[in-house]
């Protein structure tokens, strides 16, 4: 079991870490202007929801440790099967506001599953 969670919680921090080298030093018109990048980061983020969706059915209390799992989940239905719905500018605000909060959840997490 503590495998398979880690290995999750490892493409999600992995898929994580890729969108924040892809927008480092980025603006938001920046980011806005490169359609390679959005594209990128929504791939990413595509991961991201699928590995979440995986430990959530798998390991939900794992899953439950990380802060608006569900939304994450969500969002990663709306990028890959509403495609037209999706807003540049609001995935900006998740990569800045939010993607930092997640890291921070999943790298806790690795550490706790690490150490049992």
């Amino acid at each position: 079991m503590r495998r398979r969670v880690l290995k999750l919680l490892e493409d999600v921090r992995a898929a994580a870490d890729s969108i924040q080298s892809y927008t480092a030093g980025k603006s938001e018109s920046e980011y806005l202007a490169e359609k390679q990048l959005r594209r990128s980061v929504e791939r990413e983020f595509e991961i991201i929801g699928e590995a979440l969706r995986r430990l959530d059915s798998e390991y939900p209390a794992s899953a439950a440790r990380i802060t608006d799992a569900r939304k994450i989940i969500d969002f990663r239905n709306v990028l890959a099967h509403g495609y037209d719905a999706v807003s540049d500018d609001q995935v900006w605000v998740i990569v800045t506001a939010y993607l930092p909060s997640l890291i921070a959840d999943v790298r806790s997490l690795i550490e706790g599953e690490s150490r049992e």
